[in-house]
Parts: structure tokens; sequence; C-alpha cells
């Protein structure tokens, strides 16, 4: 399939959005990514329903589209007759590479260097047998719910610690930077429940793209993804939104992946029910989808600056306002993010992040067709 899926790029800025909606708890919170490791606790019914709205769910969702990407790539490489997984392995560790800097220089709990090593196991999976791609699902998902329970479990029964400092509010830049390298471990330990279920939903995202979830003969299975994620999905995670921090891993890594499914079903039905020119709204998160890195990478910079002490210190500031506060400055920097990458798209074809990545993706394979001689 060589023409573009509309859909996917929806889907992509809505991920985007949805993404922030879960960050901008941790960057709004005073005590900063510290109050994200208290996994929620502490906070009032009307912030519990706000951060009900996108947490893990659009985690989830973006964690499928990358396994319809991976998808997408291997057909090509299949169709241009290339080796697999040949050059994706060089793909998958500029993902690392990109992920491991904007750790370092920008967000704690970024999710990229995630999706990096699970692109590089499945990457080896995704042309084998549905044998072999179910046994590997069974298992790492057994794993992933096994992990899930006993984080449960601990968190239900062995009383919370202390909490690291939080320098964020009025610590430096170069603070932030020696905190995230300090505290490597526990930033990064999200990772070990990240590519397990990365996994599962990668090679799920690879299953619903090969059983026609884009397509217009797709409307029984988006109908029945829609039924079991919205459905069942979620009312059972507004429970367990409600049910305390221990509740926090089935909250975040089952019942919310759940709703994604839902929601990758319903956005796909109307996108694909709509007719005639997108409008407004469709083509600007459109542009959003078609410049993903960029924006991703963008909204978690504006977060920093609006919310930091290094830059406009809000997260301190507007500490009574929350949680009303938090909203209205996800909004203006999705706005933001939306209007540039629409003004960016009218010149060129791809996002600035988008350009360099395709850039450090070509030049060492262009070196080598010049370098080898001919005849």
């Amino acid at each position: 399939m060589s023409r573009r899926i509309d859909a996917l790029d929806v889907l992509r800025g809505v991920a985007i959005m949805g993404t922030l909606g879960t960050n901008i708890w941790i960057f709004t919170a005073p005590g900063g990514p510290t109050e994200f490791l208290q996994f929620g606790g502490g906070a009032g019914v009307a912030e519990t329903f706000l951060r009900f709205l996108s947490n893990g769910k659009f985690l989830g969702l973006l964690t499928l589209l990358f396994g319809v990407g991976l998808e997408l790539q291997y057909r090509s490489a299949v169709r241009k007759g290339m080796t697999w997984p040949g050059r994706y392995l060089w793909r998958a560790t500029l993902l690392f590479v990109e992920g491991a800097l904007h750790y370092v220089l920008i967000f704690e709990f970024d999710v990229l260097m995630g999706y990096a090593i699970t692109s590089m196991i499945v990457a080896y999976l995704v042309g084998r047998s549905s044998r072999v791609v179910t046994a590997w699902m069974v298992v790492a998902g057994s794993l992933h719910v096994a992990m899930v329970c006993v984080l449960t479990l601990a968190l239900l029964t062995i009383p919370s610690g202390g909490s690291m400092p939080g320098t964020y509010p009025q610590g430096s830049w170069l603070d932030q930077v020696h905190g995230r390298l300090q505290n490597v471990l526990v930033f990064r330990s999200e990772l070990v429940f990240i590519v397990p279920m990365g996994i599962v939903l990668f090679l799920l995202g690879v299953r619903l793209m090969r059983a026609g979830v884009f397509e217009e003969h797709g409307a029984g299975l988006r109908k029945k993804l829609i039924v079991v994620g919205l459905g069942f999905g979620v009312p059972a995670n507004l429970a367990t939104s409600f049910a305390g921090p221990g509740w926090f891993a089935v909250d975040r890594y089952l019942l919310a992946p759940l709703v994604a499914l839902g929601l990758l079903g319903l956005v796909t039905s109307i996108v694909l029910g709509l007719r005639g020119e997108p409008g407004v709204v469709r083509n600007a998160i459109t542009n959003v989808g078609r410049t993903a890195l960029s924006c991703y990478v963008f909204q978690n910079l504006a977060a920093s600056v609006v919310c930091y002490g290094w830059g406009l210190g809000l997260a301190s500031r507007f500490d009574a306002l929350r949680p009303w506060w938090v909203p209205v400055v996800w909004a203006a920097i999705c706005l933001l993010f939306v209007v540039l990458s629409s003004l960016w798209l009218r010149r060129f074809k791809r996002g600035p992040l988008e350009v360099a990545w395709q850039w450090a993706y070509q030049a060492p394979f262009n070196k080598r067709a010049v370098t080898t001689p001919v005849g």
C-alpha cells in the first residue's frame, strides 16, 4: 500500500495532543516529576477526573501507531526487495539517540527510548508466522500483566517512601540535567513496563493494519474495538482512576491501552465517514500528525519554559489555581504547535526534526552509494 492513509495522520495528531494532556500534569506540578512518582496521590476529585481523560490512553494509542508504522516500513522494504530488518535497525538506533537526548535535555519520562528498544525486537518478528507472533504476544503480555500485578500489590501494601528533592520550580536548567543524570534509574524505570507492553501493542498494531482496520471493509473490526475499548475500558478505567494511587499501574498500563483501541476504532471511523474536503479542525490535527516528532519535542520544551523556574515558573506561581489552569496551558501549547506546524507545512513537506531525521537516516547509505565504484 503506497498511498497515504489519512486516518493515520489524524490519529498521530490526536495522540500527540493527548500525550501532552498526560505530561502537562507533570510539568505543572510544583514538585515537577517528583509528584508523578506519587502516582496521583493527593489529587482532588476534579483533578483526578481531568487526569483520567488522558492518562495512559494516548501513550497506548501512540504505541499502536508505532506498530502500524513498523508494518508500513516492512511492506516498503519487501516491495523494494530490500533486506529486512536491514536499514530499519539504523532507524531504531536514531530513535534511541533522539530519545536519550530528549530525556537528558528536556523531559524525564520520554517514551522514544522505549519505542526504539521495542522496535528493534519487533522488527525481527513482523515477518514471522502468525504462530510465532502470537506466542510472543502471549509471553510479553503475561510478563507485563505479572509486573503490573506485582507493582499494584506493592503499592497497596507498602507505605510510600520519601521523595526526591524538587529542584524544578526554582532550579536552573543545568540543575534539571544533573537531576536526570543522577536519577536515571528512577526516571527510566517506566521502560520496564513500556517495552513488554510495547511488544504486545506494536504487534497488535501490525495485525490490525493487516486486518484492514483503516479500510472501508474494516467497519466491523472498528466497531468491536469501540465496544470493547470504550464500552468496557472507559468505565473500568474511570473506576481505577478514583480507586486511589494503589491502582496506578492497572489504570495506566492495563486499562488505558484498552481504551486506546477504542479511540483508534472511533477516530478511524470518523475520518473514513467524512465526505468532501477536510475542514479546519481536521487539517490542523493532520498537520500535527505529519510533524508528530517535532510537535512532541516542542510541546515538552514549551511546557518546560512555561512551568519551570528557569523559564516563566508558572508551576509555582499558579499552584493555587490547580487544577483549572492546567487545561488552559495545555490548550495554549496545543494551539501554538498547531499554528506553527500548519505554517511550516505551507513551505516544507516535513517537520523540522523530521527533515533532520531523514537526513541522518539516509546519510550513511548515500555516502556508501557515492563511494562504491561502478563497473
